[in-house]
């Protein structure tokens, strides 16, 4: 899963194939399920940044507290599993972020590692949203999205058995256009190259969305980024200060 992102820089400028789109607001050093954050969707032809609730809610559920589960879709599964096949068909979208972060289990402990462009610009990851309606009496509407993750490439995979779809390029535009084929669309779901990715690791705080400041995104003394995280040591402890 992807349990957090970043976009630190608080503006960015993506150019992909015959699409342009600016965004400017605060670094965002902690981006958490449930929080709102922007994303890029096309309304009426043309590309637009929405601020959306991070965790989809299917315009079909019950209570929208179903998004606290649906963070995170699968590749695998996306195209069939009830809470994402509609989204996946009819409304897709593309997550600004600039580093997102994976927990690394070491025994009983976890450590967070960064995971960001060589060059640290910012990226693009794959995702999915939805309108949801509340039916009773407040009759609130809510739009939301998910991202979506798929098996990891070597740099993440001694970290974590997933991680989010990056696209970029004609890529990017190619999952947002109506036109696509759902065989053509999860084509694009696959692990970016490894030469595109590196990580380091990073301070325990990072797991409380509290946290959202500068701080989160700095190395751990002594940590450097690399192409691939070492094997776990025998004293896990001894990874993380």
């Amino acid at each position: 899963m992807c349990g957090r992102y970043t976009l630190a820089k608080g503006e960015g400028r993506w150019e992909f194939a015959h699409i342009r789109v600016e965004w400017k607001g605060p670094g965002r050093f902690n981006i958490a399920p449930s929080q709102l954050a922007p994303i890029i969707r096309f309304e009426d032809g043309k590309p637009v940044i929405r601020e959306l609730r991070w965790g989809l809610v299917p315009s079909w559920a019950k209570d929208a507290k179903i998004g606290n589960s649906l963070a995170n879709a699968r590749a695998d599964t996306v195209a069939t599993k009830p809470s994402f096949r509609t989204a996946f068909r009819r409304r897709r979208c593309l997550v600004p972020a600039d580093g997102y972060y994976e927990w690394q289990t070491l025994g009983a402990l976890k450590q967070p590692w960064r995971f960001v462009r060589p060059d640290r610009e910012p990226f693009l990851l794959a995702g999915l949203w939805e309108t949801w309606e509340d039916a009773g009496k407040t009759g609130e509407i809510r739009e939301t999205f998910s991202l979506i993750t798929t098996e990891p490439n070597a740099v993440t995979a001694r970290v974590h058995d997933r991680m989010p779809v990056i696209l970029s390029g004609e890529s990017a535009e190619r999952w947002l256009a109506d036109t696509a084929s759902p065989e053509k669309l999860l084509e694009l779901l696959r692990p970016c190259p490894e030469s595109e990715l590196e990580c380091y690791r990073v301070g325990a705080g990072v797991g409380n969305p509290r946290n959202d400041g500068p701080q989160c995104i700095e190395p751990l003394p002594g940590s450097v980024a690399v192409i691939a995280p070492p094997k776990p040591p025998e004293d896990p402890q001894g990874m993380l200060f």
